[in-house]
């Protein structure tokens, strides 16, 4: 096939190198130009995947579109809302899209955006982990085996679970919208709890391990965190993996208690830096766009959740500004999601 991927941060540059190693043709596209430059239609690979793959890179999305069956678009999800209007306007109605990770709903926000067309794909993350050291190199850190896969409209996921088990050779086991995939990255509640708890380390620019950091009282937020998610999960019928769960997928370690679990994680990976600047992802994407996206949902259900809603509000104060604003969700009727989510 030949793919468009959209975003050439590490995650875009690996799924094309990961595309081109099981022979399909990859166009790399960088909403600023600067992730492609030193690219000249080649890229290095290392890590779990090793070698140097054709990569194209495309100077304009029309360009990336041309001749191309299937678009992913892998972009940090602060970028979504400046990106989609643009992709709507010169994606070919026809290309089904793969969104990676489909945070806040942005699967529904592009259909709102484009109007009826091709299925979109809600993937529960990305196919790959990895960062690049070099213009034209990128370091592959692990090939996910597999993780989930909703569409919009709900029915098209196994269609665009085959697509991206053709593209990157993982597994995406379906689940039934792209609500129930936005559900499932636990990233937003890890990344809150450790914030909160170390925002001194951030702040003083301290080097710091998260999983060694992950102790016992840490877990308890999380944990506690992830309990409101799970209860407003369940308002809409779906069911998130646990906390534990998560860890032992990507990680490997066994399942138990979650102190125990990132002691066993640090041990066996080493230190694995924490966050050494206040604005971190940890807190300018995955609270607007993770716990504040819980919040706005379960304001619009009736559905308590007052130890998330305290959490956001200690790390607004703590960091002096509001994090709730999500451009994603506007326009959205939220009491009706259900609906929605199933005709797209």
């Amino acid at each position: 096939m030949r793919v468009a991927i959209l975003g050439a941060g590490a995650i875009g540059p690996g799924c094309a190198a990961l595309a081109a190693s099981r022979g399909h043709d990859a166009a790399l596209w960088s909403p600023s130009g600067a992730g492609t430059g030193g690219l000249a239609g080649t890229l290095h690979a290392e890590g779990e995947l090793t070698g140097t793959f054709p990569v194209r890179v495309a100077a304009t999305l029309e360009e990336a579109f041309a001749g191309a069956d299937v678009a992913l678009l892998t972009v940090p999800a602060y970028a979504l809302a400046g990106l989609l209007a643009r992709i709507a306007a010169a994606i070919p109605r026809d290309m089904p899209l793969l969104i990676a990770p489909a945070a806040s709903l942005a699967p529904l926000a592009f259909a709102r955006l484009r109007g009826p067309g091709a299925p979109v794909g809600a993937m529960a993350t990305t196919p790959i982990t990895g960062r690049r050291t070099a213009p034209d190199r990128v370091r592959i850190a692990a090939i996910r085996a597999w993780s989930e896969m909703g569409a919009l409209p709900g029915a098209a996921a196994p269609q665009m679970a085959a697509l991206a088990e053709a593209l990157f050779g993982n597994r995406w086991p379906v689940v039934p919208d792209a609500l129930a995939a936005a559900f499932i990255n636990t990233n937003p509640i890890a990344h809150a709890a450790l914030a909160l708890a170390n925002v001194t380390r951030i702040e003083q620019r301290e080097t710091w391990g998260q999983y060694g950091l992950m102790t016992e009282a840490v877990c308890r937020l999380m944990e506690a965190l992830c309990a409101e998610r799970d209860a407003l999960a369940a308002r809409f019928g779906h069911s998130p993996p646990s906390l534990v769960e998560a860890l032992h997928r990507t990680n490997g370690v066994p399942r138990g208690p979650l102190h125990e679990m990132t002691r066993a994680i640090e041990a066996g990976r080493g230190v694995i830096a924490g966050p050494t600047e206040m604005d971190t992802r940890y807190v300018t994407e995955d609270v607007p766009y993770g716990l504040a996206f819980y919040l706005a949902l379960a304001a619009a259900n009736g559905q308590p959740m007052p130890v998330t809603e305290a959490a956001v509000t200690v790390i607004e104060t703590l960091w002096g500004r509001g994090l709730r604003e999500n451009p994603l969700l506007e326009g959205l009727d939220l009491a009706n999601l259900p609906a929605l989510l199933r005709a797209g």
